[in-house]
């Protein structure tokens, strides 16, 4: 993260063919997908999505952080699927493998852009951010939740900032983040707290204090993973945390194995995400006391997609 601050981000502009993707993954709570961008500015040391950058032909340490490819073409490529009477209507979810609202956003408002064709065509639309600049389409999203058809997923690792600094250099403060919870909620935008990822003994500790913080802001549900550094990020996230956290490095890389068969890199579906063994069991019974405690009588509403399929129905009934 440091090195990268001294380098200029570049911003490269991509035309793709298609911007939904249909995610394969049976522990994913997604069907399908959507990235405005590739790459992130945020450089969030542990992110699962830095091995993708590999794709594009950049590697997954400096190059994500600071070559972030901009999807032009994203809105008019939704507009165009949207209008597809094959196009079967399940909610879509910004983003899988980048923050649509990291710092490129605040200039070319491609994620405002898609969330508009998303209102035009009354289809549902899920959120992931650890970025206060979603406030900044606070009229698009009230306007969408009018008819049930968004949710948010607002990404807080910690509750305090020197943590927050070094695993996740670039982003908004926890302040500005606990302050865009309590702002979606007061405006009845339904809101889930991501307290993703876990990292034992750094951030394992903070599950309940988290909890009942973001359940007095007016967050609806909580939702977890625990670390996992699959591909290249093994190798970036060790070398970072010997640098960074030289006398308690080799026990949080021994403890993440741990939750992982003994190795950094698990990809297992169904354990990749949750974790085995002592470690992970005590931080998943933790997130469900967290739960009991704090969500008892709350949960996120299901998002509405009858308004799409009357829309599509309409149009059929012009022909």
């Amino acid at each position: 993260g440091e090195i990268a601050d001294k380098n200029k981000t570049n911003y490269l502009e991509v035309f793709p063919k298609t911007i939904v993707n249909k995610v394969e993954s049976p522990d994913v709570g997604m069907m399908h997908s959507m990235n405005p961008y590739q790459g992130c500015e945020h450089g969030c040391i542990y992110c699962y999505a830095r091995n993708t950058h590999e794709y594009w032909g950049y590697s997954a340490g400096l190059d994500f952080e600071r070559r972030i490819l901009v999807k032009k073409n994203a809105p008019k490529l939704l507009e165009q699927l949207l209008k597809k009477k094959s196009w079967k209507t399940v909610p879509i979810v910004l983003s899988g493998n980048t923050d649509c609202y990291q710092p490129a956003e605040q200039q070319f408002y491609i994620t405002r852009s898609c969330l508009e064709v998303f209102l035009k065509y009354r289809h549902p639309v899920a959120i992931i951010t650890k970025n206060a600049l979603i406030l900044r389409d606070l009229d698009l999203l009230k306007e969408l939740n009018k008819d049930g058809l968004i949710a948010v997923n607002v990404s807080i690792t910690s509750q305090f900032e020197a943590t927050r600094r070094f695993l996740e250099p670039r982003t908004t403060t926890i302040a500005k983040r606990m302050e865009t919870v309590k702002a979606l909620s007061e405006n009845g935008i339904p809101v889930n707290v991501m307290l993703a990822p876990i990292i034992p003994s750094i951030n394992s500790h903070e599950i309940l204090p988290l909890a009942k913080k973001v359940s007095e802001l007016g967050a609806l549900s909580i939702a977890h993973t625990i670390v996992r550094l699959n591909g290249a990020i093994g190798e970036i996230f060790t070398n970072w945390i010997k640098k960074t956290m030289p006398d308690k490095a080799d026990k949080v890389l021994h403890q993440i194995q741990s939750c992982h068969g003994g190795t950094l890199n698990d990809s297992r579906f169904g354990t990749r995400m949750r974790g085995e063994g002592k470690i992970a069991e005590q931080i998943n019974l933790t997130m469900a006391m967290a739960r009991r405690k704090y969500f008892q009588n709350k949960s996120m509403p299901k998002l509405n997609c009858s308004l799409h399929e009357q829309y599509k129905d309409g149009q059929m009934k012009l022909f």
